[in-house]
């Protein structure tokens, strides 16, 4: 009998012993190898192909190391990125300076930590619309990708000095929104006129759509000096994770630098990457004419940025002017 409990004892401690390292290996594998997830956006346009290249090139990755899984989302406009941005969808990401202003003003935790792309924006007219000047627009129907968007506050800004603007403000220009891509269509039907666009859009639209360029990226208000596009994340995703979003910075300096040296093969990335978000494959003399108008940099001009908002606010997208003081934090580009 004695021998019996003997052996069921040590079979109970050889059975405790085998659940205990079973534990013990379920945790370290659950929490000690568990990869912390970092989610970036961007629009399928082309003036975003810093973060493309970055994706194709791995480079967040390689920045971020083991054991940080790196996911991507693509947005339609600014409005749906700032959701997805104050939500936590997104850790950080590429949108352009409307949007970010716009919620910023409204309480929106957002802060631009570097550049992207500046440039690219131009008004385009349809074949239809008989339009050949800006003398032409009152009561005319415009598009832009979306309200108070950074193409809206360019084109809207530059009319005021013809004494133009948009029925939202007591003008008569209409103004409804839409995805680009979808821009020459609405052409065709008749339901727009007019288009203030970024690249490659706007070639596209001249190139097969027969449309005309009414005022080109270097005319248009605050021309290629003004961040069209910019890498943003929160203020507490930076306090949490500052060693992160510097990384983050670091694979957009290396994406850019590879645009520099490898303009071709960004061409080549840009254009498949587009075709996978949006069904539409650019032509590459297109993509190559679009290039020549956007200038990729890390850079912002806060004295840009400032009257760009000076802008938003005559404009009345914006109720006042905001302190950019806590909106720009260059720190991780300086």
């Amino acid at each position: 009998m004695k021998k019996q409990t003997a052996i069921i004892s040590l079979l109970f401690l050889l059975l405790m012993g085998a659940l205990a390292g079973c534990g013990t290996d379920q945790a370290s594998s659950g929490s000690g190898k568990e990869e912390k997830k970092v989610v970036i956006g961007y629009f399928p346009n082309i003036d975003h192909a810093p973060a493309m290249i970055a994706r194709e090139k791995g480079y967040y990755e390689k920045e971020l190391g083991d054991g940080v899984k790196v996911e991507y989302k693509t947005f339609p406009d600014g409005g749906a990125f700032m959701t997805a941005l104050k939500t936590g969808e997104i850790d950080a990401g590429l949108v352009g300076p409307g949007p970010v202003m716009n919620n910023f003003t409204n309480g929106a935790d957002v802060k631009i930590i570097a550049g992207a792309s500046s440039g690219g924006t131009a008004i385009v007219a349809s074949k239809k619309s008989g339009v050949n000047s800006v003398e032409d627009f009152n009561g005319k129907t415009f598009i832009t990708p979306g309200v108070g968007c950074t193409h809206d506050v360019q084109m809207e800004t530059f009319l005021q000095d013809f004494g133009i603007s948009s029925a939202r403000i007591g003008g008569t220009l209409k103004h409804v929104t839409g995805n680009p891509a979808q821009y020459a269509a609405m052409f065709e039907s008749g339901k727009v006129d007019i288009a203030a666009v970024p690249e490659p859009w706007a070639s596209q639209l001249v190139k097969e759509a027969g449309a005309k360029i009414i005022v080109d990226s270097k005319k248009i208000s605050f021309g290629t000096t003004l961040p069209n596009t910019i890498l943003v994340s929160s203020g507490k995703k930076i306090k949490a994770d500052k060693d992160i979003i510097q990384k983050i910075v670091d694979a957009q300096n290396e994406a850019i630098a590879f645009i520099k040296d490898n303009p071709d093969e960004a061409k080549e990335i840009t254009i498949k990457s587009i075709k996978e978000s949006t069904k539409q494959e650019l032509d590459k003399e297109i993509v190559d004419g679009a290039w020549e108008n956007i200038r990729f940099t890390t850079d912002v001009n806060k004295d840009v940025i400032q009257d760009f908002a000076n802008s938003s606010v005559e404009l009345k997208f914006l109720k006042e002017k905001p302190d950019f003081a806590s909106l720009i934090d260059l720190q991780f580009i300086n």
